[in-house]
């Protein structure tokens, strides 16, 4: 017997508590699943915080309708995950003002899908036709208790929200094309054999004997590279794209994982890559995966590139 629901609407606090503790063991275990190191209970503040872009003790307070005690050990947690930064106000010393670090801000933009559904959800798991509150508290710790509502969360990110690798085909020629010019326009330039290439990446990368493969999330196509044939066993890692929406995400990982996966399936003996020092980013990755750099030859490929890096795989 449910002690605290045959109580009816005396207990109402309780019951309101009891939902709210096994919803939020639920986020927990959620966040868990999807390798995502976050406490729900820091929600509310950190999704003000970098909404905010910057803010203060007293502005938060009054957005979350708490108190200053509560906000403050807040405030110490998320600063000790490294999500935020605190620093003296310029005009009021007294005043501390309130940023998120470029790595509150990455948590931020994974986690902001993840809330999306969880929100979606969440609204359908919650529209009833009832005139009692406690009707409506029923039918949510129900789908609590049974964990349909977190399996369907689940299942929406699954679908959602997971990166797919494709190989070629031509209806994905199109995406191969956009992402690589919006790519060569946002870094460098676009000349007219760049266009050549693109438009024509079966004459140019899969009738010599190369590759292309592709990140997609939801049927949308986030990112794009290609494995082009320099040799037997010698093949050049090129025409990485991701879109604009998708930088930051871990698409461009993805795509290397894969690609380096395949090579060595396929017992190719290297890969290799033509890059710029500009994109430190993108270079910071290729070493992370064990790419070294080797010197650039007199009659490079690529004008654009003034580092070449290679990758030993047996």
């Amino acid at each position: 017997m449910d002690i605290v629901r045959s109580l009816g609407e005396i207990s109402l606090g309780s019951r309101l508590k009891r939902v709210s503790d096994t919803l939020m063991k639920q986020t927990q275990e959620l966040y868990t699943d999807q390798n995502i190191d976050f406490d729900p209970y820091l929600f509310p503040a950190f999704y003000n915080i970098v909404k905010r872009e910057q803010t203060t003790n007293n502005e938060l307070i009054d957005a979350l309708k708490t108190s200053q005690p509560a906000v403050t050990q807040t405030i110490k947690k998320l600063e000790q995950r490294g999500l935020i930064h605190l620093q003296l106000d310029p005009e009021d010393k007294r005043k501390k003002t309130i940023s998120p670090t470029p790595t509150g801000t990455k948590l931020f933009q994974r986690l902001s899908p993840i809330w999306e559904i969880l929100d979606r959800t969440v609204k359908e798991f919650t529209q009833l036709q009832s005139d009692s509150l406690l009707a409506h508290i029923d039918h949510f710790e129900q789908a609590l208790r049974s964990e349909t509502l977190m399996q369907t969360v689940k299942e929406r990110i699954q679908k959602e929200l997971t990166i797919e690798i494709k190989t070629h085909e031509p209806s994905l020629s199109q995406a191969f094309y956009d992402l690589n010019i919006e790519w060569l326009e946002t870094y460098f330039y676009v000349e007219d054999f760049d266009r050549e290439v693109l438009s024509k990446p079966q004459q140019y990368i899969l009738d010599p004997g190369g590759h292309i493969f592709y990140a997609l999330q939801n049927g949308k196509v986030l990112g794009t590279v290609a494995l082009k044939r320099i040799e037997d066993n010698l093949f050049e890692l090129t025409k990485m794209a991701v879109s604009p929406e998708a930088r930051g995400k871990g698409v461009g990982q993805k795509l290397m994982q894969h690609c380096i996966s395949f090579a060595k399936e396929q017992n190719w003996k290297a890969l290799l890559l033509y890059s710029n020092r500009i994109l430190e980013n993108a270079i910071h990755i290729y070493r992370k995966y064990g790419f070294e750099e080797i010197p650039v030859e007199s009659d490079s490929p690529y004008e654009r590139s003034n580092i070449k890096m290679y990758l030993p795989l047996n």
